[in-house]
């Protein structure tokens, strides 16, 4: 029915292609459903990573804070040491933490996709908040070695004592962050504004001659 229909007259580039027998296969039914599972698994890795990191530079600190004796009492490599700890003892609950961010993000990501398909009729549904962060329950595994569930009861039990002091700490910690990315920023602008005007003598056979160097410093 292409050609009888006014496609090609409205579109003359439009063309009819074949594509399969039989209508849509069982790998095209289940199209959707795999690709929820691949974002699944990216979120639930990402976080298995990001725990796994941050687990290792706790035990690092660990180790340094409660040596009697520094750096005697120290262990040699405490990075290597508190990494090899996460991944001989802490695996399965660092997975685990990671599955239970997971899930969470994957329903927040479902519900922010209807809300965006049913916001033009029926509004916003479903508000935007900060991700889930497990700060203390890492740290509860990497310096008392328990499990996920006890040091998050923990971790909770300590937050909610010490609220004030969370809230203050947390936005100071991110004054200071946001002063860092602006020290960063501000250094390598100032670096690359040097480097593409040639006013570095080390490399400046090496600096390219631009137009406008301004677009490669911003």
């Amino acid at each position: 029915t292409f050609n009888a229909s006014e496609a090609p007259w409205q579109c003359p580039d439009a063309q009819c292609l074949f594509a399969f027998y039989g209508g849509e296969s069982r790998y095209h039914r289940s199209l959707t459903a795999l690709q929820i599972f691949n974002l699944f698994m990216l979120f639930w890795l990402a976080n298995f990573a990001i725990a796994l990191g941050q687990v290792t530079l706790a035990g690092a600190f660990a180790s340094y804070y409660w040596a009697f004796r520094k750096p005697h009492d120290m262990p040699a490599f405490p990075l290597f040491s508190s990494f090899g700890r996460a991944l001989r003892y802490h695996t399965g609950s660092l997975a685990f933490g990671a599955l239970i961010l997971a899930i969470v993000q994957i329903i927040r990501v479902i519900l922010e996709y209807l809300d965006h398909r049913l916001k033009g009729a029926r509004g916003r549904t479903a508000g935007r908040g900060r991700g889930l962060r497990g700060d203390g329950q890492r740290d509860g595994i990497a310096i008392y070695g328990r499990n996920f569930c006890t040091s998050a009861r923990n971790a909770f039990s300590l937050l909610m004592r010490n609220i004030i002091r969370v809230v203050v700490l947390d936005k100071v910690t991110d004054f200071l962050l946001f002063l860092g990315k602006l020290l960063i920023v501000g250094g390598v602008g100032v670096l690359a504004f040097f480097f593409f005007t040639h006013r570095i003598k080390l490399v400046e056979d090496t600096a390219p001659v631009l137009n406008y160097y301004w677009v490669p410093i911003l």
